[in-house]
């Protein structure tokens, strides 16, 4: 069962956004709820089933769904609290959109969830904001992408990384051992086609920057 998350960062129109299966649940994280109109005028139109958060960055913002609110004061992002909704809804795999571009703090922890949800309860998980995107990688969850030519392409090392395996890509690589923060899998190019990553330790975040149209 696929479930959108809509997030607080931004939202490009992209071509691979339109690609995307269709979910079957789509919630909506606070402000992120304004990704529903932008999706909309791109032909990717989609009916929010629940809003979550504390509404403190949704001023201006409408969405006709029903309203799930948190204090501000929380142990939890409203990211989280979204991402849990769906997965109470039953959702296997989930798209965070919205995921890349806004605070810091907030996008980095949303990445490092991402991994903890793969690792620890096998679910997929992919975040975009329509012109960067990004899959999580564990050993029990190798990567199979189909990805456009000339995309730049990197494997972040959140840990120490052995056995990296990357096919597909200008510089591919065999069971290598990566360091954590290492830059030597930052940047690599893809060829066109089917880009696959596994590894037999670590935990790492594949990112995608496609060319987009002008």
């Amino acid at each position: 069962m696929i479930a959108w998350v809509l997030v607080g960062g931004r939202l490009v129109d992209s071509p691979l956004l339109a690609a995307l299966p269709r979910p079957d649940v789509v919630v909506a994280a606070d402000g992120g709820a304004r990704h529903a109109a932008l999706l909309g005028m791109w032909g990717v139109g989609v009916r929010v089933d629940v809003w979550v958060g504390d509404f403190d960055s949704s001023a201006g913002v409408f969405v006709d769904a029903p309203r799930e609110v948190h204090p501000a004061a929380k142990d939890e992002t409203d990211a989280e609290l979204a991402i849990r909704v769906a997965r109470e809804r039953g959702a296997t795999e989930l798209m965070l959109l919205g995921a890349f571009g806004g605070r810091f703090d907030h996008t980095l922890a949303l990445a490092l969830l991402a991994l903890r949800l793969t690792e620890r309860e096998g679910l997929r998980v992919t975040l975009s904001s329509g012109d960067e995107w990004g899959w999580p990688l564990t050993p029990a969850s190798p990567l199979s992408l189909e990805v456009p030519r000339g995309a730049t392409l990197s494997v972040l090392a959140v840990t120490d990384l052995r056995g990296l395996s990357l096919g597909g890509v200008r510089w591919p690589l065999d069971h290598a051992d990566i360091p954590l923060g290492s830059g030597w899998t930052v940047s690599n190019e893809a060829l066109g086609g089917t880009v696959t990553a596994s590894l037999r330790e670590g935990r790492a975040l594949v990112t995608l920057l496609p060319t987009l149209p002008e």
